[in-house]
């Protein structure tokens, strides 16, 4: 992740791409519209988008939802891959350690996909090859036909020494919730070692990594606590954001939220986190909590970018919202082919 730069002029290059292709992206209008629209006609609107090279190519081999969730797939990997095609410098370095979360869900949809019996074809089709893990070595180890094959095929990889420890005992108890989130751990330890390396442009990469597990932990904590799992709650924090784990373990066993919240508001000093910490009191359910806080780090992360105009932080805005765009159009297409009301279909979308 040497330097390989100098002077802005490499920064305010992306910066301007970004904000051309963030412009792009779709508004909350458009996907109310497309909530009252049939899958046929959300097929053909988001092929008139930026979608249609994938649409169109992979028309003749699928069709309904099928065809629009692979044609995001593909249509994501390949915007990722130009996205970091165009970073230079410290920016492509943290830019290619920040879509390393890719190869996690990649290896996670691989093994749950072998284990029920998808073909390597079918699971092929949704992967997102964006990290350090490349079409090659994904279509390598999807052909697998063990966790264990697939482990090794891992071997001298990032994952793999996490993958060696924890993968036999999530395969024995028959889930992958423990296996997933150490996974998780070391991605963040390896985003905040990179941060601290001392590189140009680490300081508002570390802003925005404290941020996103801050986040993550919030959400870990309601949904835990909702589903009555409050022993291990600390299992499933991960280290490294400014509200330290010790005291979100602790607020596993509160008796109310209000507990929850004051003590949350009281360990930051971001006026920001401290509002969307408040509203937590809405006894929403943990659906809604987890999506306000998801637009709460979206819009913090917006923030960042304004503050930091020639930074990472506008690459990481736009890689952010591009996921979410994704995610959203996923959620309308699998709501619509599930036959799902408009209304039930929103409350999955972060808009």
């Amino acid at each position: 992740m040497a330097e390989v730069t100098s002077g802005p002029a490499p920064y305010i290059y992306v910066s301007t791409r970004l904000r051309v292709r963030r412009a792009k992206l779709l508004r909350a209008e458009e996907y109310n519209r497309m909530l009252n629209m049939s899958l046929p006609e959300i097929t053909r609107y988001i092929e008139e988008l930026e979608y249609k090279t994938e649409i169109d190519e992979l028309a003749p081999s699928f069709s309904g939802v099928d065809l629009v969730e692979v044609a995001l797939s593909w249509n994501l990997a390949k915007e990722y891959q130009n996205v970091l095609a165009l970073t230079p410098g410290s920016m492509a370095g943290f830019t290619a350690e920040y879509l390393r979360r890719w190869d996690i869900a990649n290896v996670l949809t691989i093994l749950r996909g072998r284990l029920q019996g998808f073909k390597p074809g079918k699971i092929k089709e949704v992967l997102i090859p964006a990290g350090a893990l490349d079409r090659t070595v994904l279509d390598r180890i999807v052909t697998e036909e063990s966790p264990e094959r697939i482990a090794e095929g891992l071997r001298g990889t990032h994952l793999y020494q996490v993958v060696e420890r924890e993968l036999g005992p999530a395969v024995e108890s028959g889930s992958f919730a423990r296996f997933e989130n150490e996974l998780y751990k070391q991605y963040f330890a390896d985003l905040i070692r990179a941060a601290r390396a001392g590189i140009k442009g680490g300081s508002e990469f570390l802003q925005y990594i404290q941020l996103e597990i801050d986040i993550t932990n919030m959400q870990n904590l309601w949904r835990l606590r909702a589903g009555g799992a409050i022993e291990e709650v600390r299992d499933y924090l991960i280290p490294g954001g400014r509200i330290p784990v010790d005291e979100l373990n602790r607020l596993a066993t509160a008796e109310t939220v209000d507990e929850i919240v004051d003590s949350l508001k009281k360990r930051t000093n971001i006026s920001a986190l401290q509002d969307a910490i408040e509203e937590l009191r809405c006894g929403c359910s943990v659906r809604q909590i987890e999506n306000r806080l998801t637009r709460f780090k979206l819009e913090q992360m917006d923030r960042m970018s304004r503050r930091y105009p020639f930074s990472i932080s506008p690459v990481l805005v736009y890689l952010e919202r591009k996921r979410y765009e994704v995610y959203n159009l996923r959620a309308i297409a699998r709501g619509k082919a599930a036959n799902l009301a408009p209304e039930r279909i929103q409350e999955y979308l972060v808009i």
